[in-house]
């Protein structure tokens, strides 16, 4: 809330048109003070994006409050992890949202936001299995407006379906590679490319891949000197991360 703005409602508070309490509540409110989280709304500044909500855990009412405040103050909104059962209600209450029911995600953009389009990500997957992960890091990407090229299942397990795509994807400014089972393909996309590559590990595999952790643990012992690795499933960070390396790149 800037000066005018207080001084605005605290006229509204001497002139008894509202409560100390009302008065209290609203000004709270201003600064992304919600009845059951505390927004930040600065984070664009500081930061370059907005605040992104993470929907596991929450309510329909939290999720929509929250998002309510960020598209207050223009900024697209991102929720992440949105099972379809709570995705319904949000979008009777934002009808302009965009679920993606296999990323479980949902975007919602002010009425006035042109979204840019900047720098170029690539997302590509071991297999079909890994595509719920992979999603979710292609949607925050486009949340960031970084332009981004899908290339799915091309594991190791079939080694020549990754050259034969690699026009797709060699002029990246950075690289999502999703991956389960035995977690190789990071590394493998990392010999191919001058740019950095962030492993994805997924918890896709039988009993030995404990859950995603047998993935994870490979791709953190990659030979290829420009892979960095996320948590497992998180499509979101390595997603984030790699839109941070495009737009950055081409400020």
């Amino acid at each position: 809330m800037d000066g005018t703005q207080l001084i605005t409602l605290a006229g509204r508070l001497a002139a008894a048109e509202i409560s100390a309490d009302e008065f209290l509540r609203l000004a709270a409110k201003e600064v992304g003070q919600a009845d059951i989280a505390t927004v930040d709304l600065d984070r664009a500044d500081r930061c370059g994006f907005p605040e992104v909500i993470y929907g596991t855990g929450k309510t329909v009412e939290a999720i929509t409050q929250i998002a309510k405040q960020l598209l207050a103050k223009d900024q697209p909104v991102l929720v992440t992890r949105v099972e379809p059962e709570k995705a319904e209600p949000l979008l009777s209450e934002f009808p302009a949202a965009r679920y993606n029911e296999l990323g479980r995600t949902l975007r919602v953009d002010p009425a006035s936001y042109v979204p840019p389009s900047v720098g170029h990500v690539a997302v590509i997957t071991a297999g079909t299995s890994d595509l719920p992960v992979a999603e979710e890091a292609r949607e925050t990407l486009h949340w960031m407006g970084v332009r981004t090229t899908m290339v799915h299942d091309v594991g190791v397990a079939g080694p020549h379906r990754l050259p034969e795509r690699l026009a797709e994807f060699a002029d990246a400014d950075a690289i999502v590679v999703v991956a389960g089972m035995e977690g190789a393909l990071p590394s493998v996309v990392g010999g191919y490319v001058p740019c950095p590559v962030f492993g994805v590990p997924t918890s896709v595999g039988y009993g030995a891949s404990m859950g995603g952790l047998s993935a994870l643990l490979s791709m953190l012992n990659s030979c290829a000197s420009n892979v960095a690795v996320v948590n497992i499933d998180a499509g979101f960070k390595a997603g984030y991360l790699a839109g941070l390396v495009a737009t950055r790149r081409h400020e």
